[in-house]
């Protein structure tokens, strides 16, 4: 994955001549990783879903596919428009920069090149991209529970639809709620309605912790966990452990020192995506089992009032 503000960034440096590669990597060393290709295609090859570099240098003149075809494929895929291409190159002339620009390359450094002007300007980039992409985050963040919102849920189930179904692997998803959660507003006020899904949303993030997990916050009180590649029973053994540890007193909200009881309903729901499914069928398999959840639980419920009286 792209490196996030805690890692040093990813610099893809591609140039058919190894003295090249060799002295932009020992100048950009101390700053950046480093990943290096001989070739358009060999570049195109390292970079996939799992490794976007925050920036690419990038020869023009190159045998089999040149720089310009390379920048051309990057822009043309979602996940790698907004990677930053700066041409480093020895075509100097007004055509090639243009053309290089209109390509959608962000910057245009012509041998031989200053390792000075180099650093400032993928340094610039790089900064501006992570800048954006902290921006992004925020709008698909939840700024309650501080978890994803119902945005970036979305974004998040049709990554991983599409994923699971290139690699035909099972794809998980939890709907599940605060029971009764009007209550807590009504008897302690909306400041300890919004302490229990922030609770609530801490418990999930504990139990879905993998790279790919992703909590969210759907709507209300409603909340959802995503897990690739995990199957139904999976999916069921977290949400039997994500309804005990709500339950569990030690992880209550407390009015005045008294711990509130709080228990959520958990449904969960997993599917192989096939050729031409959409993920509406994932969601809604998912919400048709949080509310037979919830059912089922409110007849258990009446049955044991009934066996006490």
């Amino acid at each position: 994955m792209s490196a996030d503000a805690a890692e040093r960034p990813l610099v893809l440096i591609v140039d058919d001549t190894p003295a090249n590669l060799r002295l932009l990597s020992e100048a950009l060393a101390d700053d950046y990783d480093i990943m290096v290709a001989t070739g358009g295609a060999r570049a195109l090859a390292l970079i996939d879903d799992e490794t976007l570099p925050d920036a690419i240098l990038l020869d023009i003149m190159m045998p089999g596919m040149d720089g310009y075809e390379v920048c051309r494929r990057l822009k043309a895929r979602a996940q790698t428009q907004d990677i930053p291409v700066l041409f480093v190159t020895a075509e100097g002339s007004q055509v090639a920069e243009t053309r290089g620009l209109e390509l959608g390359a962000v910057d245009y450094i012509t041998k031989p090149f200053s390792l000075p002007i180099v650093r400032a300007r993928l340094r610039t980039q790089v900064q501006l991209r992570r800048r954006t992409r902290q921006l992004e985050q925020l709008a698909l963040m939840d700024g309650l529970t501080g978890v994803g919102n119902r945005r970036g849920f979305e974004a998040a189930l049709q990554r991983e639809w599409q994923r699971a179904q290139r690699a035909h692997a099972p794809l998980s998803l939890l709907f599940f709620d605060v029971d009764d959660f009007k209550s807590y507003n009504d008897r302690y006020g909306h400041g300890i309605g919004d302490a229990v899904l922030r609770r609530v949303a801490r418990i999930a993030e504990q139990l879905a912790q993998r790279p790919g997990d992703f909590v969210g916050r759907f709507g209300g009180d409603e909340f959802v966990i995503l897990l690739p590649e995990t199957p139904g029973d999976g999916a069921q053994a977290i949400a039997n452990e994500l309804e005990a540890r709500v339950a569990s007193t030690a992880q209550a909200v407390r009015c005045d020192g008294t711990p509130l009881p709080m228990s959520v309903s958990a449904g969960c729901a997993c599917r192989i995506p096939a050729a031409g499914e959409t993920p509406d069928l994932l969601v809604e398999a998912a919400d048709a089992a949080l509310y037979a959840r919830k059912r089922a639980r409110k007849r258990g419920a009446g049955q044991s009032d009934a066996a006490r009286d």
